[in-house]
């Protein structure tokens, strides 16, 4: 940044003296701006510290408790509390604080009674269930930031704006659920590159799957019977070890579900082919 402009004025035959000037007064400029950037973060990590000492006097411990009682020791039960508090408390945080809130206050939780259950649950995964949910909140009425911006910029009503776009990232919320039954998906214990490929590619096929069953379309627009099916191809693509628990294969021949799955994403696809829209009669 330095010199970057006596560079240019070297090359295109200027005075040498403006062009360094110049880029003092952009050096300068840079950390004033970044400064200025930096004390929202600022204040917002300070305000997660002082929930986080708070949590280390025993908050922690206690929303463990409610948590498990609420649950009444129900695995699913217990994932879907944890999720809308997280919504809840990341309802107006910064990303940062929003992690900073949820690793001190929920993922202990999901680890503590999981394991009460004899249920084993990946750190990483329960950071990342909170997290996703944490960062979720963002878009989710009534108090959604991200979704009061776009409507901002698109002139449009922020509840509504809130709304719809909820809908379009409610594709987001599987993922952490999966990421507590299928640790494969954050790579755990995966120490092949062709085997983490090959899950990273068949969890975007379930991906494209479960946004097709939420927003109700394809290549054309779902039928009413089409929508399970894609909640299936959902399922198989990122739950194999449970389809091969469920026909009694061993758990290494698990990803021998995967071409179940993607057969029915192509069935689907036969299905709505005949029916998708002509180029150019589809409105803007």
């Amino acid at each position: 940044m330095l010199f970057q402009h006596p560079v240019k004025a070297y090359l295109n035959k200027e005075p040498m003296g403006q062009a360094f000037k110049q880029g003092i007064t952009d050096l300068f400029s840079s950390l004033a701006s970044g400064g200025r950037n930096m004390v929202s973060v600022a204040l917002a990590t300070a305000a997660a510290g002082i929930i986080v000492g708070v949590v280390a006097l025993g908050l922690g411990g206690l929303i463990t408790q409610i948590i498990d009682t609420i649950s009444m020791g129900n695995i699913f039960l217990m994932l879907v509390i944890t999720a809308l508090a997280s919504l809840t408390i990341g309802m107006g945080l910064p990303t940062t604080a929003t992690y900073i809130v949820m690793a001190s206050l929920t993922a202990p939780a999901i680890v503590t009674i999981a394991g009460s259950q004899d249920f084993i649950v990946p750190l990483m995964s329960a950071h990342l269930f909170c997290f996703y949910f944490g960062i979720l909140a963002d878009d989710t009425p009534p108090v959604g930031l991200a979704a009061y911006a776009a409507a901002a910029i698109a002139k449009s009503p922020p509840i509504a704006t809130g709304i719809q776009g909820f809908m379009y990232d409610i594709r987001t919320a599987i993922l952490p659920f999966m990421f507590i039954f299928n640790s494969d998906l954050i790579l755990h214990n995966i120490n092949s590159w062709t085997q983490g490929l090959l899950i990273f590619a068949m969890a975007c096929m379930g991906n494209f799957a479960f946004a097709s069953a939420t927003q109700g379309w394809f290549v054309a627009k779902n039928k009413i019977y089409e929508v399970p099916l894609f909640l299936c191809v959902t399922f198989i693509l990122m739950r194999p070890d449970q389809i091969a628990a469920w026909l009694g294969m061993a758990h290494d021949q698990r990803y021998w579900a995967y071409p179940m799955g993607l057969a029915l994403f192509g069935i689907l696809y036969l299905m709505q082919r005949p029916r998708q829209p002509a180029p150019g009669t589809v409105p803007a």
